[in-house]
C-alpha cells in the first residue's frame, strides 16, 4: 500500500525516523544498517517501505535501498520470523554477508543475532537457500554451492567442503573445474 515515502527527517533514531511528507508525519521503524545511513535531522529521504498490517498492528518499516527491502521480505516470510526479528537481522549482519551465509549454508553467522537460536538459524538457511542462490548471488556463489553438493556426494562433511573451496582460486570458474582443484588440494 505504501511502498515509498520522500520527506523531511523530524525524528532520528536507532530505531525509528519521523518523515514529514507533505505536513503527515509517518513513524517508520528501520534497521541498524539504514540507520548508519540516514541523512541528518532537517534533511531529506526517500526510504522504500514495506506496511505491516496485522489485527491491531499498522507498522511502517523503511529501508534506503531496495534490495535490503527484498531481503526482509524474504525474511518474514519465514514463520517464525517477524519483523522486528528480520530487523535485528539486518541490523546485526550486512546483506552481502546474509547472502553469502544463506548460499554457503553457513547458519552460525545468523545465531548472533539475539532471539536467533540454531534450530531457526539453521531454518532460515533452509527456507532461502534457493530463493537467494537465484535472485541475488553474484557470479560464482552459486558455482560454490553445487561444489560444495559435489563434494559432500564424494563422502566429505560439509565443513570439510567448504574449506577447501575457500582455498581454490576465484580466478578457477566453472563446478567441475572447481571440485577437480578442491580434490587436488584434498590430496585425492
Amino acid at each position: 500500500m505504501i511502498s515509498l515515502l520522500k520527506g523531511t527527517i523530524e525524528l532520528n533514531t536507532d530505531r525509528y525516523v519521523i518523515i514529514n511528507v507533505n505536513d503527515v508525519g509517518y513513524k517508520v521503524y528501520i534497521s541498524g544498517n539504514t540507520f548508519k545511513n540516514l541523512p541528518k535531522k532537517g534533511e531529506q529521504v526517500k526510504l522504500y517501505t514495506y506496511l505491516y498490517v496485522r489485527e491491531n498492528i499498522m507498522d511502517l518499516y523503511g529501508f534506503l535501498n531496495s534490495e535490503e527491502l527484498e531481503i526482509f521480505k524474504l525474511l518474514i516470510s519465514i514463520s517464525g520470523i517477524g519483523p522486528k526479528g528480520a530487523l535485528s537481522v539486518l541490523t546485526v549482519v550486512s546483506i552481502d554477508t546474509l547472502k553469502k551465509a544463506i548460499v554457503n549454508e553457513e547458519s552460525d553467522v545468523l545465531t548472533k543475532v539475539s532471539g536467533i537460536g540454531k534450530k531457526m538459524a539453521e531454518k532460515i538457511v533452509l527456507e532461502l537457500k534457493n530463493k537467494i542462490s537465484k535472485e541475488f548471488s553474484g557470479k560464482g556463489v552459486g558455482e560454490d554451492s553445487e561444489a560444495i553438493d559435489a563434494l559432500m556426494s564424494l563422502g566429505y562433511k560439509l565443513k570439510e567442503a567448504r574449506e577447501i573451496l575457500k582455498k581454490v582460486p576465484k580466478e578457477i570458474e566453472g563446478v567441475e573445474n572447481r571440485v577437480r582443484e578442491a580434490l587436488k588440494l584434498l590430496g585425492k
